[in-house]
């Protein structure tokens, strides 16, 4: 499966016509400088779909981007036929940057918690990014919990991807990652990648899949 043809929409703040689409939404969220707009360059394979700040927390609305998902048959198959499907991807603020001004940063928190839990959006899968190396922060188990009550309710499912793993051995990413999986359990899907090399790209392309 491939993801192709992205392109900026719109960016919202609040209720809009967006929202109501019956494009399935597949959601990006994490902490400011945990990568995600590399994440989401590196799965369109469009470097400069995302702009990449050097100051983070300058994303303050959900950005929404029109993309195709393209899923191939089984290569087992004599016949090759593909199948495409026209999805919205959306871009959550980072947050917790913390020279951003506290009543900034509350502002964002709640627009964020209402995408997750108002039931006026498509949404499908959400991708929750944090940093193998800094690991679970106090907004991700938020976020966590939030996604768990809300996610089976309204009928999506999420994924945490353990970026930056390029920046650690072998043998650090297996401790982190353990120390993950202890803090939120085992029946949490946990990916590690890079965003930056690619590698673990593939494990997330087919949790998009499914």
């Amino acid at each position: 499966m491939e993801i192709r043809n992205a392109r900026f929409v719109r960016g919202i703040v609040g209720t809009n016509d967006i929202l109501k689409s019956k494009r399935k939404q597949i959601a990006f969220i994490g902490r400011s400088n945990v990568g995600k707009s590399t994440l989401i360059n590196n799965l369109t394979g469009s470097k400069g779909l995302v702009k990449i700040s050097k100051q983070p927390g300058k994303t303050k609305q959900i950005n929404f981007f029109s993309a195709t998902l393209t899923y191939s048959n089984n290569p087992r198959q004599e016949k090759s036929t593909k199948r495409n499907e026209e999805i919205y991807l959306v871009d959550l603020p980072g947050y917790g940057y913390a020279k951003i001004p506290q009543e900034q940063r509350e502002k964002m928190r709640k627009m964020i918690l209402w995408y997750f839990i108002s039931g006026e959006t498509n949404l499908k899968k959400v991708i929750l990014i944090i940093d193998s190396k800094a690991g679970l922060k106090e907004f991700d188990l938020e976020m966590i919990d939030v996604l768990k009550e809300y996610g089976p309710e309204l009928g999506y499912q999420f994924v945490i991807v353990a970026n930056k793993i390029d920046k650690l051995n072998q043998k650090q990413t297996h401790k982190n990652l353990q120390k993950i999986k202890e803090k939120i359990g085992e029946e949490i899907k946990v990916i590690p990648m890079s965003a930056k090399t690619g590698k673990g790209r593939n494990d997330l392309m087919e949790w998009i899949g499914v």
